[in-house]
């Protein structure tokens, strides 16, 4: 049985943003998609992102993905399942000074 993709919203900031070239962009993916085979799909799409978001097998350090405002990292991590209109935000860690 085949199920219908699902469109999630992606959202990006700061160098994240520069690297995709948009604020937002909508995605499709297979049903029951998880946010790390997003966060895969993410790098292979995008060279500026490659390297970023993923380290291994996790979530790169000081990187901040929320699901629906949620961060991940309290949920599943990157096994969360992800629905049809979720929203996944990516934050890259911030240098201050």
């Amino acid at each position: 049985m085949t199920t219908d993709p699902i469109e999630l919203e992606l959202r990006f900031f700061a160098t994240f943003r520069e690297a995709v070239g948009s604020k937002t962009i909508a995605r499709e993916f297979p049903d029951s998609v998880t946010v790390g085979e997003v966060l895969t799909a993410l790098e292979d799409e995008f060279e500026g992102l490659e390297g970023q978001l993923l380290d291994g097998d996790e979530i790169q350090p000081q990187l901040n993905v929320l699901k629906n405002g949620r961060e991940v990292l309290h949920l599943e991590g990157l096994e969360e399942s992800l629905t049809d209109g979720d929203r996944l935000s990516l934050f890259p860690p911030v240098a201050g000074g």
